[in-house]
């Protein structure tokens, strides 16, 4: 199973937006904390302003009774049940707080009822106007405040109590709420919109990069070329550096290999061609053994060569071209047999590889086929991945089972003594492919015969 890679990209893009989208929400839950202590604070200080004028409008008869100068002047007062009551309590010091001496119009028949924890604070700070949360005649919530006042000529207490339905004031709170979390959601999409924009900005120059060093990969070019910023500019160096590094060592190769072949082969025909002018069975030993070993050195040749070709960075070939040049080669050769040789490859293929190392690989499984065909050989290919794609030549011929297909697999292997050649030509294919990273596979045709299937890298699409 492939490994799932997160992408830069998207890991920058989320945290910038999760921590945004955080301190947005966190702004927005500090506001509305900060709106709705503003909105009860206004309304504590509307109650406090009607306890107050309750307090100076307070007058005590002859007899010792509580008597009003003035009501409070707002006409929600006079309304009933209109949500804004005030109302004066004779403490005597019991639960329910003792007489209502006065009450607004607007709680008709019904009083207000403080609980102990407000007369209990009332009661230990006289003078102190305390705020508390309590519940209205028709059930509603509550925002109250009072103060204990001693007034001269009484004995006890006088508690002066104002209260205001809370829940306009709730409304308020919570319609600023539900504005300020639409528009800072707002605020949170325009700037994810902007890290965005920006991310893709700043990584601009990475994906550039990563665009030259693909071209330099498919053989589009040969240096990571371009204007870089400065955080990315050592890196291009460095990999044109390693680029340059990796063709002196293909080249250095080569030349290793070319030298070898000179220094191996001439003694090696020198031996021959006095073996073949010469009588006896010496003679006829030698020139056998020397013509194993040209074949076993031509063979090991290839594989250096193959090696260092496929450890270059950029080479690609058209595999449509080279199998058409094999297949009229072909022809030209077996004229005589009357062979059909035909070739279906896609336009759009190309080997990640040398030319001369494709040519070998399809021309001796394509010369194999021909030897071997009643009468027709089909070369095919195509994309079996992104990165990789697969040639198939097939014959007609008799074909080979299982067991057969891994022994002619075996350098040197030949499962027909009569036939012409060495044993080398599948297993040299097989080598190549390997030195490429690909592998080859015989199995039976659907002509009838032999197929072989050579799995190759491919440049990209």
């Amino acid at each position: 199973m492939t490994e799932r890679r997160s992408s830069l990209a998207f890991r920058l893009f989320a945290g910038a937006a999760a921590w945004a989208l955080v301190l947005l929400l966190l702004g927005a839950i500090a506001l509305t904390t900060l709106y709705q202590r503003s909105i009860l604070r206004t309304l504590d200080d509307r109650l406090t302003s009607v306890v107050g004028a309750l307090v100076a409008a307070v007058e005590i008869d002859a007899a010792g009774d509580v008597l009003l100068a003035r009501r409070p002047s707002d006409p929600a007062y006079g309304r009933v049940f209109s949500g804004r009551y005030w109302q004066i309590l004779d403490d005597d010091g019991s639960a329910d707080g003792g007489e209502v001496l006065a009450v607004s119009r607007s709680l008709w028949d019904e009083v207000l009822v403080p609980g102990n924890a407000l007369l209990d604070r009332l009661r230990a700070e006289p003078g102190a106007v305390v705020t508390m949360d309590t519940k209205g005649p028709s059930g509603e919530p509550l925002r109250l405040t009072g103060q204990a006042v001693q007034l001269s000529d009484r004995p006890g207490l006088v508690v002066f109590m104002a209260a205001e339905d809370r829940r306009p004031a709730d409304r308020d709170v919570r319609t600023f709420a539900i504005t300020s979390g639409l528009m800072f959601l707002g605020f949170a999409a325009a700037i994810a919109a902007g890290v965005f924009f920006q991310v893709r900005i700043g990584l601009a120059p990475v994906l550039r990069m990563r665009d030259r060093v693909a071209e330099v990969r498919e053989g589009q070019a040969e240096r990571v070329d371009g204007s870089f910023p400065a955080e990315l500019q050592p890196l291009a160096d460095e990999l044109n550096a390693m680029l340059d590094h990796s063709r002196e060592l293909v080249e250095r190769s080569r030349t290793h290999v070319g030298n070898l072949a000179h220094a191996l082969k001439t003694p090696i025909a020198v031996l021959t061609n006095e073996a073949r002018t010469s009588q006896g069975a010496l003679a006829d030993l030698v020139e056998r053994q020397t013509g194993i070993m040209a074949e076993q050195v031509e063979h090991h040749l290839r594989r250096a060569r193959a090696a260092a070709h496929a450890k270059a960075v950029g080479a690609r070939t058209d595999i449509a071209p080279t199998v058409d040049d094999l297949v009229r080669t072909l022809d030209k050769i077996n004229a005589a047999r009357a062979l059909t040789i035909t070739a279906d490859i896609p336009g759009e293929l190309r080997f990640r590889g040398e030319r001369q190392d494709l040519e070998e690989m399809v021309g001796n499984l394509m010369d194999n086929a021909c030897k071997w065909a009643r009468g027709t050989v089909r070369v095919s290919a195509e994309r079996t991945d992104e990165r990789t794609l697969a040639i198939l030549i097939e014959d007609d011929g008799p074909g080979l089972d299982e067991g057969e297909a891994q022994s002619a697999l075996q350098r040197g292997v030949r499962l027909d003594e009569k036939a012409p050649g060495s044993g080398l030509g599948l297993a040299i294919v097989s080598d190549l492919a390997h030195a490429y990273g690909g592998e080859l596979t015989l199995s039976r045709s659907g002509l009838g015969g032999l197929s072989a299937r050579i799995d190759l890298p491919a440049t990209s699409r």
